[in-house]
Parts: C-alpha cells; structure tokens; sequence
C-alpha cells in the first residue's frame, strides 16, 4: 500500500472524492424523501382500512405515486455510488472490503429485494390482495427502505468509528473479528436514529408544501387538510426527536471523532465550562460542555489541544499529533519488514518482535502517512456553518411543526392564543385572528410553507456536510487516511465520469421534479362511485 500511494496522481485524489462527494449528494436528494413518504403514506392507508372511506384510498395512491417517482430515481444513483467504491477507492476496498462489504451485500440481498418486492404489491394489487396485506406491504415497503439505510448507515459509522475488527499483516487486510460490535456499534445506532428521523421531517415537509400549494389553489381541500394534519403530527415527532438524537449523536462525536467536534465549534483553545457559539460574537454559556459531556461544568478539547496533545477529564494522556505520526511510521516500518522477514524465511522471534511492535502502534497506522500535524485538522468553516445551519433550520422546524399542529388540529385555547399571537406580530392578518380554517389564509402563508420545503434539504445536506467533512482526512477515522484509498487511475479518467455524472444526475433530477409536478397538477384520482372494491 505504501508503494502504491507514492504512485497516485494528485488529482486523482481531488477527483474521486469530488465524484463521490457530487454522488452521495445526489443520492440524498431522494432518499429522504422516500423514508419520510412511506410514513406519511403509511399513515394514510392505515387510515383507509379502519374507516373503509375510500378518500383515505385514493389520498393514499396520489402519495404513493409521488413516493413511487422518487424511489426509482434514488435506486439509480444508489447503485452508482455503491460501484464507485470499486472503481474509485479501490486500495480502500482491498483494506477494509472485508468488513465494510458485509453491511452493504446485506443491504442490498435482504433489505433491497424486501422493499422492491413489497413496493410491487403496494402499487399492483389494491384489486388483488386482502386489504389488510395490502396495507402490510405499504409499511413493509418503508420498513425494507428503511433497514436498507440501517445497513447503510452500519458500514458508514464503522468508518468513523471502526470496531469489531483486526488487521492481518498476512493478507494486508482489515478483517472481521465480531459482526455485532460492527452491526450494533453505539456509533452506527445513534447515527441511524439521527439520519431516519430527519429524513421523516423532509417527508413531512413535502406533504405539507403540496398540501399548502392545493390550499392555495382552493383545490383538493379535504386531502389538503387531512395531510397537513398527519404531516404536522410526524414533523413535529421528528422534529423533536432529531434533536433528541442530535444531543446523543454529538456525545459520541465527543467521545471518538473530538477533532470533528472542536472543528464544528471553530474552538481551538478548549477547556471546561465550554459555552456554543450561536454565531460569531454570541455564546450560549456552558452549552458546548453540556452538549459534548452532558454536563454544564465538562471538559471540550480544542484543536490545538488535540494537535499538541493534552490530558483528559479522566487524567489520561492524549498524545500529540506529531507523537501519532511517529508512532503511525513505526508501525508501518514494522509492517514492511514483518513481511519482509517473512518472505526470507527470518527466525520467529524476528517476526515476533516484529508483530509486537506493529501491535503497540496499529492504532495510530494512519498517522503515519502524514507529512504535517495539521494534515489532521478538517475544513474548520465548512463544518462551523453547516453545523449552525442544521441546528438552526432543526429549532425553526419544531416551532412551525408545533404552530402547525395548534392550527390544524384547532386545538382548543392554544389555538386562539397562537393566532392572536400570530396576528399580534404581523405574520397573520387581524381579519384572520378568530378564524380556525387553516385553508382560508392569505397566499403568502403558503407560500411560505411552501419554501420551507428546500431549507429542509439544506439542513439534511448539511448534516451530511458535518458528517463527513468532519471526519477529514480520514476515509476511515484513525486508520486510513483519504489520500491512501483512492485507486491508481489517471486523473483524468475520473474528471470525465465527474462531468458525465453531473450531467445525468442534474437531468434525472429535473426530470423527476417535473414528472412529480404534473402528477401534483393532476391530483389524486377519486373513486367515482365511492364504493370499497372488494
């Protein structure tokens, strides 16, 4: 590998992780999306089968179209990342396949072909199955779409958080030691909650973006408002327990990747009674503490702190970065001449002391591939403002989600007061104050609503952003830096796919959002005679 690395063409670094950043974006553009719609959708047929009216059915097919549109766009651009690993990160794959591959073949042989069976039930057999296994498959379909971005999420947090794992110096791979610990990593689960729940929000805004744009239009009213009703119910859930999951995401971002941590703050000098920066110039005092320690008084450290080394809260020593470099060369020396001493036949006790050495430096490996300490600092702005606008986009969710859910359900008291409240600063018209039909507002109303629904792409990319910046330079935290894992290709064979991809997914995109804007404009299809088709 040490060889190989010193042959890699520069660009061909930029290019592959340019390609597979623009992929992974692209992909998240729908994926969401199709986790939060097979809730609502869910929701909705469920609905359906209690009461038998058939609103509730038809209501239940216009999303399930929608849903439809966008999960055919996310498998496409779902496989291509998947081939990227082998294309562009091959020197990754051949040092990690072994464990890192497992996660994605479970995906793709179980969770994969459990929600492309089921979403064929949901779409072709409302006239040929029992209404109860209909319904079953509709939230089978979610399900497996959902356990397809657990297993996801599993191989993704093993990159920032590698566990249940061993290093063979024989076959130059990281191989599996525990399947559990990989598959129930803290690490994998606390991401899985964050990511899920999220998505749900993007899902519930949606519902509530087309429902708003039919209020407006003064069309489809009934479906309008029943939407909002469950959308506002499922995004104010979300809302809330992303923040939940966010506070217990950030304690194990605290605890394995605080460089990540120190980069999301821009905090360079750390300490205890750590305040967060709400933006430049304005601190929420001890909450930075709180937030990484679940205590007001806990001790952050800073980037500078985690460069030049430092003692923990527990008294530990924290080496310094030039230390981890050192002690990284160290064990890939020993590495090389293990296997060198190998291949000649060397007396066991040279291989022994070989081994041993390798052993009492492995966790520093990737160190060792670093010229400069501050090769280990990530893009310190990039991850500032990201973070800030996932946070903030996330408390301005809670609150419209919360306003929402007094409007639509009329929720005695609470919504008089919350009108008059709206009324008194301007956002709802004195006209307005007293009058409980969430489809009798003035346009803008909607419309704002409406533009809420790219400020929630935002703020899911943004996490993403935080997620994986954050973890720079390392493809896998500690142990493979992102410069050693790329394939030794020309750059500019990758350039080329990056431009190809750029072309074919900007088009699969506004082919899908024009596709999802004539079947909007066209509306549900209302059984004609209002009779339950046995």
């Amino acid at each position: 590998m040490n060889n190989l690395f010193l042959t890699i063409d520069s660009g061909s670094i930029d290019w592959a992780r340019a390609q597979f950043a623009l992929t992974a974006i692209y992909h998240w553009l729908f994926v969401p999306l199709t986790l939060g719609l097979a809730v609502v959708m869910g929701i909705v047929e469920t609905c359906w089968y209690r009461t038998r009216d058939t609103f509730w059915r038809d209501t239940a097919q216009f999303w399930q179209r929608l849903f439809g549109i966008n999960f055919a766009m996310g498998v496409a651009t779902g496989i291509i990342l998947e081939f990227e690993f082998g294309t562009n990160w091959s020197n990754y794959s051949w040092f990690v396949g072994d464990i890192f591959g497992a996660p994605l073949a479970i995906e793709g042989i179980v969770a994969f072909f459990m929600e492309s069976t089921f979403v064929a039930v949901m779409y072709f057999g409302w006239k040929k199955v029992s209404p109860g296994f209909h319904l079953a498959s509709t939230w089978l379909t979610g399900l497996g779409a959902t356990i397809s971005a657990w297993w996801i999420l599993v191989a993704n947090a093993w990159m920032q958080y590698p566990v249940g794992c061993a290093f063979n110096p024989d076959t130059m791979r990281n191989e599996m030691v525990s399947f559990l610990d990989v598959a129930l990593s803290p690490f994998a689960i606390d991401k899985f909650c964050h990511t899920v729940i999220s998505a749900w929000i993007i899902g519930a805004v949606f519902v509530v973006a087309v429902s708003c744009w039919y209020l407006m239009k003064k069309r489809e009213i009934r479906l309008a408002k029943e939407s909002i009703k469950i959308a506002a119910v499922v995004g104010l859930i979300a809302s809330l327990g992303a923040g939940m999951t966010g506070h217990q995401s950030a304690q194990s971002v605290a605890k394995v990747q605080p460089m990540k941590l120190a980069a999301m703050e821009a905090l360079y000098d750390g300490g205890y009674d750590q305040g967060l920066t709400v933006v430049p110039g304005i601190e929420m005092p001890y909450m930075l503490s709180f937030m990484a320690t679940n205590d007001f008084h806990g001790f952050v450290p800073g980037i500078d702190d985690i460069l030049n080394g430092y003692t923990k809260a527990d008294g530990t020593e924290e080496p310094s970065v030039d230390e981890k470099i050192v002690r990284g060369k160290m064990a890939i020396n020993a590495l090389a001449t293990y296997r060198k001493a190998k291949a000649e036949g060397a007396a066991d006790a040279v291989l022994i002391q070989q081994l041993q050495t390798l052993n009492e430096n492995m966790p520093y490996f990737g160190y060792g591939y670093m010229k400069d300490k501050h090769d280990a600092v990530p893009p310190v702005w990039v991850n500032f403002w990201a973070f800030r606008i996932m946070v903030g986009a996330g408390c301005l969710f809670i609150l419209f989600f919360a306003v929402l859910c007094i409007m639509a359900f009329q929720i005695p008291y609470l919504s008089v007061i919350t009108r008059r409240l709206l009324a008194t600063i301007g956002i709802l018209p004195e006209t307005q104050a007293d009058n409980h039909d969430i489809s009798a507002l003035p346009a803008w109303h909607y419309w704002l609503a409406i533009l809420l629904l790219p400020l929630a792409y935002i703020a899911s990319e943004s996490g993403w952003l935080v997620a994986e910046f954050g973890r720079q330079p390392w493809t896998i935290q500690d142990m493979l830096p992102t410069w050693v894992g790329v394939s030794d290709i020309e750059s500019c064979s990758v350039a080329l796919t990056f431009f190809l991809f750029l072309f074919l997914f900007t088009l699969m995109l506004c082919v899908e959002i024009n596709i999802m804007l004539k079947q909007i404009k066209k509306g549900p299809h209302y059984t004609a005679d209002g009779l339950i088709e046995k």
